[in-house]
């Protein structure tokens, strides 16, 4: 498979777009972003990287770290994570109050805001330093030293961070977060700033698309159990309320992030990340779910 040909293609096709969709300004660090950037990157299972665009930028992946954390939580208590997260779409917006009061404090998947402060509450306690250990993590899944806390999004974040500090305490007050809030908040606004390229974001998935294991030294992640129940947890919860729609339209488990990032997988063979800033109501990127349908309909595949 050509992978370069068929990502040019598409990308020729989709930079002339001109809705875009709007950067997520409510964080100040990421309003300044030049929207009309565009990365492309597909990592193939035996490592190697195909990339277009602006594909070594690099860029703030917001919540598409979630699926890192959850992954350093379950490779340790497997279900029992379960106890605190529900595992249903929300069909909510990723921040809302509304849904957690009238569930009792427990957020209805780890991908929303307060579903992934319950999982970086639990990682808090598995590990003596979660910021160092989180980006430990990272590097190795991505075969990459140079990823980074980006400061500058991190503290503009914590500044603006009063919805979060508001589902963290309000779970708290259920029993469901026993760490400092302050710290969570934190912790977490730090793994969102988290700053990586297309290509660092496509090869750090692989895991995903190799039954739990890392490509690059042979190490088992996950059990092949776990990999594919964090693929499920993608395809159905990972695109907030638009989950249904990205899998109709491109038929992958995959993740979003309000810095304009996407990656998915098709497991078994690749993953591909794409990078374009400006992000629809639902607060993903207007061209990467663009991308990404043309990719499996040139590919006529997808898991389905």
């Amino acid at each position: 498979m050509d992978y370069t040909e068929i990502i040019t293609e598409i990308y020729n096709e989709v930079r002339g777009i001109k809705e875009r969709g709007k950067v997520a300004d409510y964080i100040p660090a990421l309003a300044e972003i030049d929207p009309s950037q565009l990365g492309i990157a597909v990592a193939t299972a035996d490592g190697n990287v195909f990339g277009i665009g602006d594909w070594q930028t690099k860029f703030s992946i917001q919540s598409i770290s979630k699926v890192f954390t959850l992954a350093m939580v379950i490779r340790h208590i497997g279900d029992e994570i379960w106890q605190n997260v529900g595992r249903e779409p929300s069909g909510n917006p990723f921040n809302s109050l509304i849904q957690l009061e009238n569930e009792c404090g427990k957020p209805r998947n780890p991908f929303i805001n307060a579903g992934a402060l319950a999982v970086t509450d639990r990682l808090m306690r598995l590990y003596e330093r979660p910021k160092e250990d989180i980006l430990c993590f990272i590097r190795q899944l991505a075969d990459s030293e140079d990823i980074y806390f980006d400061k500058n999004v991190a503290i503009s974040e914590i500044y603006h961070s009063s919805r979060n500090s508001a589902l963290a305490y309000f779970m708290k007050s259920f029993g469901n977060i026993e760490g400092d809030v302050e710290t969570l908040v934190d912790i977490y606004c730090n793994h969102c700033s988290i700053t990586m390229t297309c290509g660092e974001l496509a090869r750090s998935f692989l895991f995903l698309a190799n039954r739990g294991v890392n490509p690059f030294n042979g190490e088992e992640v996950l059990s092949v159990s776990m990999s594919k129940r964090l693929n499920a947890l993608m395809l159905t919860c990972g695109f907030y309320d638009e989950s249904g729609d990205f899998a109709f339209r491109v038929g992958l488990p995959g993740k979003s992030g309000v810095g304009g990032g996407i990656v998915a997988v098709i497991p078994g063979e690749l993953s591909i990340a794409v990078w374009s800033p400006g992000l629809n109501r639902h607060g993903n990127s207007c061209l990467g779910i663009e991308v990404l349908e043309r990719f499996t309909t040139r590919l006529q595949t997808s898991i389905f």
